[in-house]
C-alpha cells in the first residue's frame, strides 16, 4: 500500500542547470535575463509587466502612471562620486524617467545590519534627503528592518518611485523602428570602475568618480522640444552593451554601432586594460541612450549637449575620512554623441565597427564583470 505522503513534484523548476542563485543571476547578462524570463516573467506575466521596460506605464482613472522599484546592495556604501543612498534616488528616479515620466514620489525601505555605526547611517540617511531635493522628489513612505550582526552587510535599500506621463508618446523597446539613430548622452563605465577602485583598493593617478545623477530633467526637456523619442534606457548592469542587447531583442531590430564613436575617459580606458574588462560592459549610473528618428537627431544633441555636468572637485567618504580630489575631467569625453543605428528588422542582434575597422557581434556577457555595483 502507498502512503499518501509518498509523491514526487513533478512540476519542473526553470533553469535546472543552476541549481543555486550566482552572483551572476543579478549582474544584468544573460543569467539574469534567463531567470527573469523562465521563471519570473510565467509566474507573473501580464500586458504592463510583458512590455519589459525599466518602469511600468500604467493607466489609471484618467491619468498615465509610471511605477518603478530597484534595491541597492553596493559595496562598499561610500565611493567617489556617490553613496549608496544617493545611488537609491538616482536610479530610481532614472528608471522612470526612461519611459518619459517626470517622477514625484518615492518610498525607502532600509534593511540594517546589526552594528552599524549610526554615524555612517545618519550620513546615508542625509544623502538621500539631498539626492531626493535635487531630483524633485518627495520621500512619503518608507521601512526599517534590521537583521542580525553578519547577516548583512551593512545597509541594503529598497526604493520604490511614481511619476506622472505627461505626453502621448509610447517610450519603449517596441516602439523601436529601422533608421532611428543612437544617442548615447556621455562617457561610459566610470560608475563601475570607481566603485572597483575602492572596493578593491586600486589606486590611480587621478580618482575616477561615479557618473550617479538624476536624469529626469534631461529627458523632460527632449519632451518639451517635441522631440520624437521611440525609446530610452539606462545603462546599469551589464552597461551600454546588454541595455543594446536587450532592446535589439525586445524590438526585433539589428542595430549597429561604431567603437570610435562611444565615448570612454581616458583613465577609464586605462583602468579597464589593466583589469581586463571591456568598457562596453561596465556600469554607468548617469548615462542613458535614445533612440530617435534620423530627423531629430541635431536637436536632440543640443539639447542635451546643455546637461554637461562637472565632478570637480569630487569630495568622497573611505573609512569614514573625508577626501577630494581636485583634478579635472576631460569634458570632451562627456558630450553626448551619435553611436550607431537601426539597421533592420532581425532577430535582434547588436554589430559594432571595431577600431581597425573589422565587424563583431556584440552580445550580452553570462554575468557581470563587476558584482554588486548599484
Amino acid at each position: 500500500m502507498t502512503s499518501d505522503h509518498n509523491f514526487v513534484l513533478t512540476c519542473p523548476i526553470p533553469i535546472q542547470q543552476y541549481p543555486t542563485v550566482l552572483l551572476a543571476h543579478g549582474g544584468g547578462g544573460k543569467l539574469m535575463h534567463q531567470l527573469i524570463e523562465s521563471m519570473f516573467v510565467p509566474a507573473f506575466s501580464n500586458q504592463t509587466l510583458n512590455v519589459r521596460h525599466d518602469a511600468a506605464a500604467i493607466a489609471l482613472k484618467g491619468q498615465n502612471l509610471a511605477f518603478t522599484t530597484d534595491s541597492y546592495v553596493v559595496r562598499p556604501l561610500f565611493f567617489p562620486g556617490g553613496d549608496i543612498g544617493s545611488l537609491a534616488v538616482n536610479g530610481t528616479v532614472n528608471d522612470l524617467a526612461m519611459v518619459g515620466a517626470r517622477p514625484l514620489y518615492l518610498s525607502v525601505g532600509f534593511i540594517l545590519e546589526e552594528g552599524l555605526p549610526m554615524e555612517t547611517l545618519w550620513q546615508v540617511v542625509q544623502s538621500i534627503a539631498q539626492a531626493a531635493r535635487a531630483a524633485n522628489v518627495q520621500i512619503v513612505t518608507g521601512d526599517t528592518k534590521v537583521v542580525d550582526r553578519g547577516k548583512g552587510d551593512g545597509i541594503f535599500i529598497n526604493t520604490s518611485g511614481i511619476g506622472i506621463i505627461e505626453h502621448p508618446q509610447t517610450i519603449a523597446p517596441q516602439s523601436v523602428q529601422p533608421g532611428d539613430v543612437v544617442i548615447l548622452n556621455g562617457d561610459i563605465g566610470r560608475h563601475g570602475i570607481a566603485i572597483m577602485a575602492v572596493r578593491e583598493g586600486l589606486e590611480f593617478e587621478t580618482t575616477i568618480a561615479s557618473d550617479s545623477a538624476p536624469l529626469a530633467d534631461q529627458v523632460l526637456q527632449l519632451l518639451t522640444a517635441g522631440i520624437e523619442i521611440h525609446c530610452l534606457r539606462d545603462l546599469t548592469r551589464g552597461g551600454l552593451a546588454s541595455a543594446l542587447n536587450e532592446i535589439a531583442g525586445a524590438a526585433g531590430v539589428e542595430i549597429a554601432i561604431v567603437e570610435t564613436q562611444i565615448p570612454v575617459q581616458a583613465e577609464v580606458q586605462g583602468a579597464c586594460e589593466i583589469l581586463g574588462l571591456d568598457p562596453l560592459y561596465v556600469a554607468n549610473e548617469g548615462r542613458f541612450i535614445a533612440f530617435v528618428p534620423e530627423q531629430d537627431a541635431e536637436r536632440a544633441l543640443d539639447i542635451m549637449r546643455t546637461y554637461n555636468r562637472t565632478t570637480d572637485p569630487i569630495t568622497y567618504r573611505v573609512d569614514n575620512q573625508d577626501q577630494v580630489n581636485t583634478r579635472s575631467l576631460d569634458h570632451s569625453n562627456m558630450v553626448p554623441c551619435i553611436i550607431g543605428r537601426v539597421t533592420g528588422k532581425s532577430a535582434g542582434i547588436v554589430k559594432m565597427e571595431s577600431r581597425i575597422g573589422a565587424q563583431r557581434i556584440v552580445d550580452m556577457l553570462s554575468g557581470e564583470q563587476l558584482p554588486r555595483i548599484c
